[in-house]
């Protein structure tokens, strides 16, 4: 390849990547536009894709306290972080069980975990709405944690027990020789070796469990518990929807699960980009 077409093919490189960005963030900054944007510029302009002609900082602080978005903020906290800690913990054990351990039933149960994946969740709604009932967790914080972690692990063991099945058998046998127990394995050699996987696995559950809408609907009832995606449901009205409040409580909920991927973007880049090349 000539230095000139190598040149051309970099460049036509750069501008479509470039161009496939801009329109990706296109609804971003019409949504950030809206936000800042007056009732009356929205109702009465038909160009709602222009920048505001006066921006109107008010609609995040009226989104905050009046949509009570303050309070669903809090509730989706005290739900995501429990489960997304409890997912990959257990996670963790069932990989390195997995991985770790040669029994007969081990490809069975591994099976049995990506068949849980294979389950459309709206097939699930109902058995779940009745047994949470039954148990007497429905309506609690507690109950939605639950079943976040029990639907969440298939893929996180799936998704963690191939990476640790990459780290060199040799280690473990080292340490089982030197006398070192499975549950020591696990926590010095197992665990620290996997830590960008469980970086990578534990940013994209915290954005999942954190953007959930399904679960935290049919298993909250009360508003005092409810998470931000159902809160925001509740900004809109029956007969006029306030879409600039709406537009900026709908960035106050994107803000979290950004600041987390951009502050561990390289745990993230890590977890993905290791075993793609070797020697």
């Amino acid at each position: 390849m000539t230095k000139k077409r190598k040149a051309l093919t970099i460049g036509f490189f750069y501008i479509t990547a470039t161009l496939i960005v801009v329109i990706w963030l296109i609804p971003f900054f019409i949504a950030t536009f809206t936000a800042m944007k007056s009732m009356d510029e929205l109702m009465s302009s038909r160009y709602w894709w222009m920048p505001p002609q006066k921006t109107v900082w008010e609609n995040f602080s009226s989104a905050w306290h009046t949509g009570n978005m303050k309070t669903y903020f809090w509730n989706t906290f005290v739900v995501t972080v429990p489960s997304v800690l409890g997912a990959l913990l257990f996670s963790t054990l069932s990989a390195f069980a997995l991985s770790f351990y040669s029994f007969r039933l081990s490809k069975v149960i591994l099976f049995v975990f990506i068949g849980g994946m294979l389950i459309p969740f709206q097939m699930l709604l109902i058995p779940v709405f009745k047994f949470s009932q039954t148990i007497g967790v429905y309506n609690t914080h507690l109950g939605l944690i639950l079943f976040h972690i029990a639907f969440q692990l298939g893929f996180c063991t799936f998704f963690l027990r191939n990476f640790m099945k990459s780290i060199p058998v040799s280690l473990y046998e080292s340490a089982r020789i030197d006398g070192a127990k499975d549950f020591t394995v696990y926590r010095k050699i197992a665990l620290p070796l996997s830590v960008p996987a469980v970086a990578a696995l534990g940013i994209l559950e915290f954005t999942w469990i954190w953007n959930d809408y399904l679960w935290s609907l049919i298993l909250l009832q009360s508003d005092r518990l409810k998470t931000i995606t159902v809160g925001l449901v509740s900004l809109q009205g029956q007969y006029v929807s306030s879409w600039n409040l709406i537009a900026a409580a709908s960035l106050i909920t994107a803000a979290v699960p950004l600041a987390v991927f951009l502050i561990f973007q390289r745990y993230f880049i890590e977890g993905l980009t290791v075993g793609a090349v070797k020697g």
